[in-house]
């Protein structure tokens, strides 16, 4: 299962008005979790891309600097 489709059913989970309190902040603990590690791992493999294929998605070598730079909670 992938990391969007893993979210997808996690968000789900927490909509659903059956959860008991403490699960649905379980999942919405483990869907916040999954967001910070997505945006790790993203943002580490956008600061290894050569100049060609940043300018293939239309960014800078700067631009992919700064993003890669900030940190996994800040959106």
């Amino acid at each position: 299962m992938t990391p969007a489709a893993h979210t997808r059913h996690l968000q789900m989970l927490t909509a659903s008005p059956r959860l008991p309190l403490i699960a649905s902040l379980a999942v919405r603990f483990a869907v916040m979790v999954t967001t910070w590690e997505k945006r790790r791992r993203t943002r580490l493999n956008l600061g290894r891309l050569d100049d060609r294929i940043l300018a293939d998605v239309g960014l800078t070598r700067h631009q992919a600097r700064t993003e890669s730079a900030r940190l996994f909670w800040q959106p």
